[in-house]
């Protein structure tokens, strides 16, 4: 249980600080003439909608978790760290491939600034944080209100996160290198999910 807390944590904080969910907000306000409230708000908006969608699968995948939890006896034991592990070598094997939204701020002239952030909450509703869904799964079996717990941290992080790194980058505070970090994020989180699951299994 331990293990799926800690490994939660890290990908929630990792994920907040992935530039592609926020740098395109900031790149938008700046061209569109948004005030840093106005673009608070819209990343905000665009925080809540990718952390209910992602919620919204987690969901549904502890279900599933809680149900084999109950039906197949090494579910526990061995298939639900093995899931972490494929996934985060998965995650380590795609590491150079984007998976996150992209904007073209071309595209976006003369468009109103209402269709401007439907289309950023849109497309941050429907490109949920997949590194984190296998936590869901294990919660399932270790009882209800982890998978609350898991839901609560990773929304209150992605959410606070996005609005400091965006008030600090709007600011010119952040002086990093953005696609090195958005690069090496999936080898991070790759290693997260695989060190996680192996922990699972040696201390279920």
């Amino acid at each position: 249980m331990e293990s799926i807390i800690l490994g939660s944590l890290i990908l929630s904080l990792l994920h907040a600080t992935i530039p592609n969910h926020w740098l395109p907000i900031i790149a938008i306000g700046r061209k569109q003439g948004w005030t840093l409230s106005e673009v608070r708000s819209v990343t905000f908006l665009s925080a809540v909608a990718h952390g209910v969608s992602t919620v919204l699968i987690g969901l549904v995948l502890y279900f599933i978790g809680s149900e084999m939890a109950g039906r197949i006896e090494y579910f526990a034991r061995w298939i639900g760290p093995g899931i972490l592990i494929l996934l985060g070598l998965i995650f380590i094997y795609r590491h150079h491939v984007h998976l996150h939204f992209h904007v073209n701020e071309k595209k976006l002239e003369n468009i109103s600034k209402g269709k401007i952030i439907l289309g950023l909450t849109l497309a941050m509703f429907f490109s949920p944080c997949l590194e984190i869904e296998g936590y869901f799964l294990m919660a399932g079996t270790q009882g209800p209100w982890l998978v609350w717990f898991i839901a609560g941290l990773y929304l209150v992080i992605t959410i606070t996160g996005m609005l400091i790194l965006v008030q600090m980058a709007y600011k010119g505070l952040l002086k990093l290198d953005w696609h090195k970090l958005e690069h090496n994020a999936g080898i991070i989180t790759g290693l997260t999910l695989v060190v996680t699951g192996i922990i699972s299994i040696f201390i279920h």
